[in-house]
C-alpha cells in the first residue's frame, strides 16, 4: 500500500497556462500541470465512475516492438565522470538542458527537457508539449540563450512522455545513465526551468525506489514506477533531467505530492519530487524516434476498481489476450508480478508499465482462495498522441 496518507495529500488540478508574456524569458509562466498523488488517493478520487482501468485493449494483442531501434547515448557501468560537485556537474550538463515555452492559442506557459541525439532531438513530458500538439507553438530555449522552434516527433501518454525535434546540429546531448543501479541515498540533481527560472539546479538524495505514482494532464494519466528525491522539483521542472553524482540522467522530472490546503492555494515543493526512470523513457524515446509511435505493455484484463480487498481484481478478459493465454479468468485476484507483491489495481498498472512488450513475467493471483503463479508474456497497445 502507499505510503502517503491519503488525507495528507491531494491531485493537485492542472495549473491554468498563463496569458502570453511580452517577454517570455523573463515571465514566470507555469506550464500545466506536475500532478501526483498517494496511490490511494489516485484510486479513490482519480477514476471513480470509470468502472475500471483498461490495462489491455480488444486490438492487436500481438503486436510487437519496432525493430527499427534508434539507440540513445549510454554509458554501461562506472562513470568516467568522477567528480561528484554539484557545481561542476551543473557546468558539464546545462548545456544540454532546454526550456520549452508553449503557447496554444490565447495561452502560453514553460516546462524543461533535454537534448537526446544531437541532431536535435528532445526528451521531456507529454504534458509539456500537450497543449501544443492541435495547432500551438513550442519554442526551445538553448543555454546559451538562443531558440529555435520545435515540432513534436511523438507522444506516449501513458509514459507522460514526448520527443521533439529543432531544425539543428552539433547539439550536445546528456548522457543517459542507469536508473536500475540507482540506490536510496544515492545524490541527485535536477536542472530545469521551474516558473520559468531558466537553469535552475537544486541538489539532494534519492529517497526512495519505485514509488507507484500518476501523472499528467487532465485525460491523459500516466502511470510511472518513480524515484522519488527530495531535490526541489516545482511547476515547470516538468521534462528536465535527474542526474546521479557523476552527472548521468537517471530520471525525468515529472511530478511532486504537495500538502491539501496549502496556503494561498499554493502548490510548490515538499520535498517529495518524483521522476520517470530514464531506463523506461529510453525505450519510449527510441521507438518515438525510430518511427514516431511508441508501444505499451498490456496483460489483456480489465480490472475492478471498486475492490477494496489486497491485490487487483479481474472484471473482464481480452479474448485471446497475454492473460487468457495464461489462465487468468474474470474474478481472479492479481496479487503479484514477476516477485513483487501488488497491493491494488494502480501498483498493477504501474509495475506492468515498468516492463517491455514481449517480455516473460511471472503472475500470480488467487482463486477460490488457492494462490497459482503462472508464466505470461507481455502484449502490446500502441499509443500515439
Amino acid at each position: 500500500m502507499s505510503d502517503f496518507p491519503p488525507t495528507n495529500f491531494v491531485v493537485p488540478p492542472p495549473i491554468p497556462l498563463p496569458p502570453p508574456r511580452k517577454e517570455r524569458r523573463r515571465g514566470l509562466g507555469v506550464l500545466a500541470t506536475v500532478c501526483v498523488s498517494a496511490v490511494t488517493a489516485v484510486v479513490v478520487g482519480g477514476i471513480a465512475g470509470l468502472g475500471g482501468y483498461v490495462i489491455g485493449s480488444s486490438g492487436d494483442e500481438n503486436l510487437s516492438v519496432s525493430n527499427n531501434i534508434v539507440q540513445l547515448p549510454q554509458i554501461d557501468g562506472a562513470a568516467n565522470v568522477s567528480s561528484s560537485d554539484v557545481a561542476a556537474i551543473a557546468e558539464s550538463v546545462l548545456p544540454s538542458v532546454v526550456s520549452i515555452l508553449i503557447e496554444a492559442g490565447n495561452n502560453s506557459g514553460s516546462g524543461s527537457g533535454f537534448i537526446v541525439q544531437s541532431d536535435g532531438y528532445i526528451l521531456t513530458n507529454n504534458h509539456v508539449a500537450a497543449p501544443a500538439a492541435n495547432g500551438g507553438e513550442l519554442t526551445v530555449i538553448f543555454d546559451d540563450g538562443s531558440e529555435a522552434i520545435a515540432k513534436i516527433v511523438g507522444r506516449n501518454t501513458s509514459y507522460d512522455l514526448a520527443v521533439l525535434k529543432v531544425d539543428r546540429d552539433g547539439l550536445p546531448a546528456a548522457v543517459l545513465g542507469d536508473s536500475s543501479a540507482v540506490r536510496v541515498g544515492e545524490a541527485a540533481i535536477a536542472i530545469g526551468a521551474p516558473l520559468g527560472l531558466n537553469g535552475t539546479v537544486t541538489a539532494g538524495i534519492i529517497s526512495s525506489l519505485d514509488r507507484p505514482v500518476t501523472a499528467g494532464g487532465s485525460g491523459e494519466l500516466a502511470f510511472i514506477n518513480a524515484i522519488q528525491t527530495d531535490a526541489a522539483i516545482n511547476p515547470g521542472n516538468s521534462g528536465g533531467p535527474l542526474l546521479d553524482d557523476t552527472g548521468r540522467v537517471i530520471g525525468i522530472n515529472s511530478a511532486i505530492a504537495t500538502l491539501a490546503g496549502s496556503i494561498g492555494g499554493e502548490r510548490g515543493s515538499i520535498g517529495l519530487g518524483f521522476a520517470i526512470p530514464i531506463d523506461t523513457a529510453k525505450r519510449i524515446a527510441e521507438e518515438l524516434i525510430a518511427t514516431g509511435d511508441s508501444q505499451t505493455p498490456i496483460i489483456g484484463v480489465v480490472l475492478n476498481t471498486a475492490y477494496t480487498g489486497d491485490g487487483a481484481a479481474v472484471s473482464e478478459i481480452t479474448p485471446g489476450g497475454p492473460a487468457e493465454e495464461a489462465g487468468v479468468r474474470v474474478g481472479d485476484v492479481i496479487t503479484g508480478f514477476h516477485g513483487r507483491q501488488v497491493a491494488d489495481s494502480t501498483e498493477l498498472v504501474v509495475v506492468i508499465r515498468s516492463y517491455a512488450p514481449g517480455e516473460g513475467v511471472e503472475l500470480t493471483f488467487t482463486r477460490n482462495g488457492q494462490s497459482t503463479t503462472v508464466p505470461l508474456t507481455l502484449g502490446s497497445s500502441s499509443t500515439i498522441g
